[in-house]
């Protein structure tokens, strides 16, 4: 299975449009996922008509998204179990925070936003994935989005810079 993931869109304030590199990606995906901080309900719309999708609610989405979306999502996907959250607080110690907040949820992945910077990291066989911002480069180096790959019981993610 192939998921597109994306975080911290923050339209139309940082752009007035999401890529087209990210849209071309997500028509061809088996599902997508967004870690918050999408800004606008118009985003959400659009990215719930491109195909399955799954979303959470970050920490800068108005009334409207935070009422649509819950602040986390375990996904099940061919015996891996995924979860997604926005995240919170400062940027260095939220992979580790992370990790101690799903502990006891036995993923094999952790989904997350809210920093703007690109992580494909396996920490004690958890994988901590942030796309990064496809429209803001603000505390990151690059703006991107990932692609996360199950196939036979594993995960694996890939940044894609734009």
């Amino acid at each position: 299975m192939r998921i597109v993931v994306i975080s911290d869109t923050h339209m139309p304030l940082r752009a007035p449009a999401l890529p087209e590199a990210v849209i071309e990606a997500a028509r061809g995906a088996d599902m997508i996922v967004h870690a918050g901080d999408f800004t606008e309900k118009p985003v959400l719309d659009e990215l719930r008509a491109l195909g399955r999708f799954v979303g959470v609610a970050g920490n800068m989405d108005p009334p409207i998204v935070r009422q649509a979306l819950a602040e986390r999502e375990f996904l099940d996907v061919d015996g891996v179990r995924i979860a997604v959250v926005h995240g919170w607080g400062a940027p260095a110690p939220l992979p580790a925070a992370l990790l101690r907040e799903f502990a006891k949820d036995r993923v094999r992945a952790i989904v997350f936003g809210h920093t703007h910077a690109p992580c494909n990291e396996e920490v004690g066989g958890v994988l901590l994935f942030n796309p990064g911002s496809p429209t803001d480069m603000r505390f990151a180096p690059y703006r991107s989005f990932g692609i996360l790959t199950v196939e036979r019981g594993d995960v694996r993610g890939e940044i894609v810079r734009l």
